[in-house]
């Protein structure tokens, strides 16, 4: 509503459109929805701090601050739009900057005299930052004391900061020194978003990020990736972390945590209601931990990217996980490869995916052990996936039978299918082929890995032809080994499998049972 308020007032006659002029109501409706989203951050922050008031005050901000930016466009003035780049300044000058990145350019150490000059913008009074990010960049001791009162001066007015990578290369008691004095200066900040990745933490670093992680109560995005998070680093986090209700993103890639880890970390997962994008790859959890992450999981009913590539899960822990999968509704992206499920954890997974996430776009299962008994159920699954992208099956033992039946399933409509990757699944000519021709045919398709498979050179002569006219679209053979069996056992399964219409035949009369 006060969007199409603001839009009538920039481009509707009044006395400051008569002192200033009017604008175009394309370019009023632009401005508009930049008032109007900058006005609203200012009063919610500032109704944020005082959290026990009725609005009214915040309400009465949020109208001030519009009036003032409607002027400001006004006085601006409209945009010629016959000059090039007018846009782009215009977006530029509409509205203060609200983010400080020093992370550009090589990576650093960076000491006291540029850290006075190069933070000099975050002292300007009035500055309108709302995020900052000191990535790429190492902080001293020295730098971190210059930078403290800093930080401590616009600490109220920060909702988004990225620490990741700060410290790389410094001694452990610099490191941890440093760590500390961010902390304090950056404590009671009412922050959105908090990056502490690529900085070897573990416990102690966790700790020393100890003031600042207790003071947030209204955190939307945590990452902790690459930070060394042991079992007692994660216990550190679910202790130190007051309340994760507004908890949107978590992710814990590349981790030591372990089975013991994950049980803190499936602590802070059950308390995370509201979480969409949980990541927990390559943390080295097994069968228990995978276990109890996948219970915690099940209060997560709004996830909709899950990541747990490259642990030791095994199919209990896959069949857990499976009764999870099967409350998300509005599940976009999965990401299970590499997880031991086997056949047994892979066809619950499918089986639960096959009932929910109707608007799935990516599912990854590679490096599974999933061979062609589980294909027929694989293929149910993914035969409801009218919105997948992108489908990962790299790595199993699929092998010919298992590729057609899931080459029959994406033959009707899946439409907005663009990468498919079935490397290393024992594939001979005919799956291959039939593979391939599925694909391209695929409007708008933009990539099929099939190497590293056992298909002869007839075989990738063939699928050659199919992506003839578009060869950037299909992977090399660098990996192929046509001696590996793949046709021998084509030839196993009857003489006339090489024949192209024996073949459609074939691939007309499998049924795959989408009541399984």
């Amino acid at each position: 509503m006060l969007v199409v308020r603001v839009t009538d007032n920039l481009t509707t006659n009044s006395l400051f459109t008569q002192k200033y002029g009017s604008l175009s109501k394309e370019e009023a409706e632009d401005n508009a929805k930049r008032i109007e989203d900058v006005a609203f951050g200012a009063a919610n922050e500032h109704y944020e701090k005082e959290p026990d008031g009725d609005g009214s005050s915040a309400v009465q901000l949020y109208a001030k601050e519009c009036s003032k930016l409607i002027l400001e466009a006004l006085k601006r003035g409209p945009t010629i739009r016959d000059e090039k780049e007018v846009l782009a300044s215009d977006k530029a000058s509409a509205l203060p900057e609200t983010v400080f990145d020093i992370s550009k350019g090589v990576r650093s150490f960076i000491e006291v005299e540029e850290a006075e000059e190069i933070l000099k913008p975050l002292k300007e009074p009035g500055n309108s930052y709302t995020k900052i990010c000191f990535s790429n960049r190492s902080f001293g001791l020295e730098a971190a004391r210059v930078a403290e009162p800093i930080l401590a001066s616009i600490k109220d007015q920060l909702k988004e900061v990225d620490l990741s990578d700060f410290i790389a290369g410094r001694p452990e008691a610099e490191a941890l020194e440093v760590m500390n004095i961010f902390s304090s200066a950056l404590e009671g900040s009412i922050l959105k978003s908090l990056n502490l990745s690529n900085n070897a933490l573990g416990e102690k670093g966790v700790r020393a990020f100890g003031a600042l992680l207790r003071s947030q109560s209204c955190l939307e995005e945590l990452y902790l990736m690459n930070d060394g998070i042991s079992e007692e680093a994660a216990e550190a986090v679910c202790e130190l972390i007051p309340s994760t209700e507004k908890l949107k993103v978590l992710q814990f890639h590349n981790n030591m945590t372990g089975d013991k880890g994950a049980l803190a970390i499936s602590r802070v997962v059950k308390c995370s209601p509201l979480l969409q994008d949980f990541q927990c790859s390559s943390t080295r959890v097994g069968s228990e931990g995978g276990i109890a992450l996948s219970k915690a999981l099940e209060t997560c009913i709004h996830l909709k990217k899950l990541d747990l590539r490259d642990n030791m899960f095994g199919k209990e822990a896959g069949v857990a996980l499976s009764k999870a999968l099967s409350k998300y509704a509005g599940l976009t992206e999965v990401y299970l490869s590499y997880l031991n499920l086997e056949d047994e954890g892979a066809t619950s997974i499918a089986r639960a995916l096959k009932e929910s996430a109707p608007s799935l776009e990516v599912l990854d299962m590679a490096g599974n052990d999933i061979t062609a008994e589980a294909a027929p159920i694989v293929a149910a699954c993914i035969a409801e996936k009218q919105h997948l992208t992108k489908l990962n099956l790299a790595e199993n033992e699929l092998k010919d039978e298992g590729a057609i039946q899931i080459s029959k399933v994406l033959e009707d409509g899946h439409l907005q299918l663009k990468e498919v990757d079935m490397s290393n699944n024992s594939l001979g000519r005919s799956g291959a082929r039939v593979l391939a021709k599925v694909a391209a045919q695929k409007p708008g398709f933009k990539y099929l890995n099939i190497d590293g498979n056992f298909i002869s050179d007839e075989g990738i002569d063939e699928v050659n032809e199919l992506f003839e006219k578009f060869p950037d679209r299909l992977g090399s053979f660098d990996e192929n080994d046509p001696e590996g069996g793949g046709d021998e056992d084509e030839e196993e399964a009857g003489e006339g499998v090489d024949d192209e219409h024996e073949l459609e035949r074939k691939l007309e009369n499998l049924e795959v049972n989408k009541e399984e």
